[in-house]
């Protein structure tokens, strides 16, 4: 499976935001990390929109994470809502 490239769509136009991953969820989830929370990835060279709704929350650090991680960290979610189709 090779690597799929994801845009970041606002207001039904494309951003220069482009996030590289297998799947539109991986993308997703780096969308959300950033803040984002209304995902709209349009995925390149085909006509799909894959829907997400993400948030990001503070947790404890994993119990295996190195010593320079701070206590909290951030973990983002996302949820997928539906998959669009441009005309």
């Amino acid at each position: 499976m090779s690597k799929k490239y994801f845009v970041l769509m606002e207001g039904g136009n494309d951003t220069s935001q482009v996030f590289a991953s297998k799947q539109p969820r991986g993308a997703a989830l780096k969308a959300a990390s950033r803040g984002e929370t209304d995902i709209h990835l349009r995925e390149r060279g085909t006509s799909r929109v894959h829907v997400f709704n993400g948030w990001r929350e503070q947790v404890a650090k994993p119990a295996n994470g190195p010593a320079w991680l701070p206590d909290k960290v951030w973990k983002a979610n996302v949820k997928k809502l539906r998959v669009d189709h441009l005309d």
